[in-house]
């Protein structure tokens, strides 16, 4: 009887495992699928955006979920990007404004706090990426 009793038990507890992990590929594939379409759309690599974003000092100024220390204050979080309308509120929401804007702010807006901090468009194009697909 308690061998059965057991036996139960280890199958309640293994239904829940696979419920549990058959419920979390939703939200993995959601992720991947966000990241394949932020590729897609500004032709950058978002693996290797934490090491850019750590290198030109972005953290600083902005919250900037998945970076360690992105957590500044001084700029605008940069959480859900791909769903605003704007970029920095001052030109619209696309790929290209947004990597034109990350290489040079004053362009769009001589009185903006950002500033141009040297970063190529190549290595823009890679954090526009990690910026869309989080």
């Amino acid at each position: 009887m308690l061998a059965r009793r057991h036996n139960w038990i280890a199958a309640g507890v293994g239904l829940a495992v696979v419920v549990a992990a058959a419920s979390a590929v939703p939200g993995w594939m959601a992720a991947r699928q966000r990241d394949d379409v932020a590729r897609a759309i500004t032709g950058g690599d978002s693996s290797r955006a934490p090491e850019l974003i750590r290198r030109y000092g972005c953290g600083g100024c902005h919250t900037i979920p998945g970076i360690p220390g992105g957590d500044g204050q001084v700029g605008g979080p940069l959480s859900d990007l791909r769903k605003r309308v704007y970029v920095a509120g001052v030109t619209g929401n696309s790929a290209d404004n947004l990597v034109a804007w990350i290489v040079d702010p004053p362009r769009f807006s001589p009185r903006t706090a950002m500033p141009a901090t040297g970063i190529s468009e190549r290595e823009a194009r890679d954090v526009a990426a990690y910026l869309y697909a989080r």
